[in-house]
């Protein structure tokens, strides 16, 4: 495959179709005089907000056509980047081929991580829509009052488990110290009390040391049944850029200043789950995404323009978590991602839920029509922090 284009024409490699990915390359037509691919291992898009309705068998799909979400001009090329060459500026794709890039647009995601014994082989995840699928597979195999262990008390957890246990499942939710800690304790009792209600079984102060064929042990030696054990437990970067000798911080995310420029090439822009600006990366959200991707557009335009690009700065409105179909919770939030008390709850919530996941594919359509129209939040407080934990080198914190 070539992409080399006119010399007059800067070449865009975007990394990643996701929200952020998606978000970037559509930013980026605000110019006609670049080339813009995008490269994805899957030819739609994919709800990630969405997965755990797909899981539970409702009817969601989680999918969404790239011609709804993606600018024209954005040539799609369904593949998988296996190695970035930094050097000569290219990237090597699964398929053998190879493509050449003047910038390019770091935006692969995340996904489950499942490092306790035993949870490779016999848990499943829910963070991509493959294992989404293989969860409704298994979970369609299985008698409706087995039992069945979700792991993991935060966001993605309580949906999942809520979600299932509305369909009549035997369900309960490892959650380790306790349910929800970003949560606002008012939040958090919310939140118990409709899982509860659902009739999940919840289980704090313990957390999953081995996950067997049939069942689970806890960290205090207790042993549960678990016909379907299904990992929700920490997210972390694919291994692209550590593998291509990029930094990146403990979870994969490659390290950035905070204009979201590589520390190692100026070439190099992350976005979304994959950016850890300052080492300080921002929660892995959808939330956090679709106001990164924008950005990350806009510092390569304006490097393209010769210019300085600005400091990114992004704000938080709060947690907001489906519990089953009808009830739901919205935890507001400080625009540094802090849970106050302020919240919204049952059946209100849960139509501010269904609202959300709307409007967030709504936004990705309306930036492709109309680049330059998503908007986002700013963390004013963030600078301070950042200068405040600039103690060492940024590349000798986050190797």
């Amino acid at each position: 495959m070539s992409n080399q284009g006119t010399s007059s024409r800067s070449r865009i490699v975007v990394v990643g179709g996701g929200y952020a990915g998606v978000m970037a390359a559509n930013r980026l037509t605000k110019r006609d005089d670049i080339d813009i691919t995008l490269v994805n291992p899957r030819d739609q898009f994919v709800e990630r907000i969405r997965l755990h309705q797909l899981a539970a068998g409702g009817t969601s799909e989680a999918v969404v056509a790239y011609a709804d979400v993606l600018s024209p001009r954005v040539q799609l090329v369904v593949d998988t980047v296996v190695s970035i060459d930094a050097g000569p500026r290219t990237v090597a794709l699964g398929s053998g081929q190879e493509m050449t890039y003047d910038y390019l647009v770091y935006a692969v995601g995340s996904a489950g991580t499942t490092q306790v014994a035993g949870a490779a082989e016999h848990a499943f995840g829910v963070s991509t829509f493959e294992e989404a699928t293989r969860l409704k597979a298994a979970l369609d195999a299985t008698p409706t009052d087995a039992p069945v262990i979700v792991v993991g008390g935060g966001p993605t957890g309580i949906e999942v488990s809520s979600e299932l246990a509305e369909s009549g499942r035997n369900v309960a939710l490892i959650c380790g110290d306790r349910l929800g800690p970003w949560l606002h304790e008012k939040g958090r009792a919310v939140a118990e009390r409709d899982l509860r209600r659902l009739g999940v079984g919840i289980v704090e102060g313990a957390r999953v040391a081995e996950v067997m064929d049939g069942r689970v042990r806890l960290d205090n030696g207790r042993e549960l049944p678990s016909a379907v054990t299904i990992w929700t437990a920490g997210f972390a970067a694919p291994d692209l850029a550590r593998a291509s000798g990029l930094s990146t911080d403990e979870l994969g995310r490659l390290v950035t200043d905070e204009t979201l420029t590589s520390v190692d090439d100026d070439r190099i822009i992350a976005t979304g789950d994959a950016a850890a600006p300052s080492g300080m990366a921002y929660r892995m959200s959808c939330q956090a995404a679709n106001q990164l991707g924008p950005l990350a557009g806009e510092t390569v335009l304006t490097r393209l323009a010769g210019g300085t690009p600005e400091a990114t700065s992004i704000g938080f409105v709060g947690q907001c978590i489906s519990i089953g179909r009808e009830r739901g919770l919205v935890n507001l939030a400080r625009r540094d991602d802090s849970a106050v008390a302020g919240r919204v709850r049952g059946v209100p919530a849960a139509k501010i839920k269904e609202l959300v996941c709307r409007s967030t594919v709504w936004a990705l359509s309306m930036e492709a029509r109309r680049p330059g129209s998503a908007f986002g939040f700013k963390d004013r407080s963030r600078a301070g922090r950042v200068q405040a934990a600039a103690v060492t080198p940024l590349t000798e914190r986050s190797r």
